[in-house]
């Protein structure tokens, strides 16, 4: 079981960035981007008594390290959709908060990957370009955010609920095509068809931690899969009608 965090300061998520996309996901991957420096100068100057001439030091610029301390807080940041393949963020970036989510990691073999490969494939010849997924994982929760100070204790928290959890099998043997609630990027999944009542069983365990720090619980109904590949905009539509069928 594992749980992630990427700052919503990063220009890395969802998402991040190109990286291999078959990496190995560690269990808590935090990464964070520190405040960067504003420009700013110090004068120093001596008077003397009235009447006298008044002389002064040369302006000297501020050391990197120092300017960094006093950038302005309400710096406006501007995400730059082409630096993560076109993604468009969920919520808004603030400073200080870390977009967050459980999952269950899966490590592809050989063969997985040369099915995943027949599956851009296809997909291109219908006019669809299918970016694979970064690491292959199943999600137990939706992607929520947290402040920071309560990263040590929700963190804590979730490992000892799950600590609880007994292992079991899952099986995903059916492709199904999905979109993020604002069809913003659509996605090519293997719906998991072994293994569901187990996962339901994890999921409330996560959602009722969730719901102690004021968080979104998971879907209702969800439909658990493993995420193979996506793409910037709505083609659900047309993957489903047009391409499904020779992609099963």
């Amino acid at each position: 079981m594992c749980f992630r965090q990427a700052s919503s300061s990063s220009s890395s998520e969802d998402e991040n960035e190109v990286v291999s996309p078959y990496r190995k996901r560690q269990k808590l991957n935090i990464n964070a981007k520190d405040v960067s420096p504003a420009g700013g100068k110090m004068v120093v100057s001596a008077e003397k008594s009235e009447g006298s001439c008044q002389d002064s030091v040369d302006r000297l610029p501020l050391p990197a390290s120092v300017m960094e301390m006093f950038r302005d807080s309400e710096e406006q940041h501007v995400d730059d959709h082409c630096q993560h393949g076109g993604r468009i963020r969920s919520f808004q970036h603030e400073r200080g908060n870390w977009a967050t989510y459980v999952y269950l990691p899966y490590e592809p073999e050989d063969v997985f990957l040369e099915l995943l490969d027949k599956l851009q494939v296809r997909a291109a010849a219908h006019g669809v370009t299918l970016t694979p997924a970064e690491e292959f994982h199943i999600s137990l929760s939706r992607t929520v955010v947290l402040r920071h100070h309560w990263i040590q204790p929700f963190v804590q928290s979730l490992r000892s609920e799950l600590a609880k959890c007994t292992g079991f099998v899952c099986l995903a043997d059916k492709l199904k095509v999905y979109a993020n609630p604002e069809k913003t990027r659509t996605f090519l999944g293997m719906e998991i068809s072994t293994g569901h009542m187990q996962l339901l069983e994890v999921v409330k365990r996560v959602d009722k931690h969730m719901e102690e720090f004021n968080l979104r619980t998971y879907y209702e109904d969800p439909s658990f899969h493993l995420s193979l590949a996506w793409c910037v905009g709505d083609f659900a539509e047309k993957l489903q009608n047009e391409c499904l069928s020779e992609l099963q």
